[in-house]
């Protein structure tokens, strides 16, 4: 496979000073208590940077194909369990045709884009600039770094099938939650989110059927969104299941002369 890096400016080497100097530029974005009174020529030049953020993103990842992103934890090692699991779990999917996307950093990102090279397949990071933890690994056919999260989710989202989600921190949680919530407002359809690891997951699962489901803060059907597993073997098996379903709706839609869904138009089905 082809060696294909598309990149924005990276952050190895920046002064302190300057990564600042970025921070203070978000908070101004997101605080109302720090806008100065010229906050509209500030708003109105950044609302050039997230278009070019959107733009960019979307002319590179509209090209890549079906692909699913995996998620967790940017502190682990290659010597922790998860991290061996991720490789294989994206090994696995590389070789059912499949790219893997990542946010392109260390730890469970780094397993995943590792295994999608070993698979033969593509190789995505999704970079963010943060203070740190998010060095991006040597792993990646294609990389694209961010400014803003706004910009990245939406990556995300838009160009996977679906999510896998390994153990984690607040980020983790927050793709995890977000892909939830867009999943049961069906803001998107059939989109299998995974969990890896009952053994972590398990208190989260039994917190949703403990806590939310019997104070109807969601349906019965909401805790359906998700399933959970323990092998990569069962991540593939879940998703390819899915695969197989859109394919037979793909079928049923065009004897009907129906649009199929984006997921379905996306692998190729319809």
């Amino acid at each position: 496979m082809s060696d294909r890096r598309i990149r924005g400016k990276s952050t190895t080497g920046r002064q302190d000073d300057e990564f600042e100097r970025a921070v203070l530029d978000d908070l101004e974005l997101l605080d109302s208590s720090r806008q100065s009174p010229d906050f509209t020529k500030t708003d109105t030049w950044r609302v050039l940077r997230i278009m070019g953020e959107f733009i960019h993103g979307f002319e590179v990842l509209s090209r890549v194909g079906p692909a699913i992103a995996i998620f967790g934890s940017a502190r682990v090692g290659p010597e922790d369990k998860y991290y061996k699991a991720a490789m294989r779990t994206a090994e696995l999917l590389a070789r059912k045709g499949l790219a893997i996307i990542t946010g392109g950093g260390p730890g469970i990102m780094e397993a995943a884009n590792r295994g999608a090279k070993l698979g033969g397949g593509l190789s995505i990071g999704l970079n963010i600039e943060l203070p740190d933890e998010q060095q991006p690994n040597p792993y990646q056919d294609i990389a694209i770094l961010f400014h803003y999260f706004f910009c990245r989710k939406m990556m995300f989202v838009k160009y996977s099938f679906g999510f896998v989600i390994f153990p984690g921190g607040y980020g983790t949680l927050d793709e995890l939650t977000e892909a939830l919530c867009l999943a049961q407002t069906k803001r998107i359809l059939n989109f299998p989110i995974v969990l890896y690891g009952s053994e972590y997951w398990g208190g989260f699962v039994k917190w949703i059927s403990e806590a939310m489901l019997p104070e109807g803060y969601i349906s019965p059907k909401d805790t359906e969104l998700f399933c959970v597993v323990d092998s990569p073997e069962d991540v593939v098996k879940a998703i390819v299941a899915r695969l197989a379903e859109l394919e037979m709706r793909a079928r049923l839609q065009r004897r009907k002369g129906k649009r199929g869904t984006r997921q379905e138009a996306r692998y190729g089905i319809t």
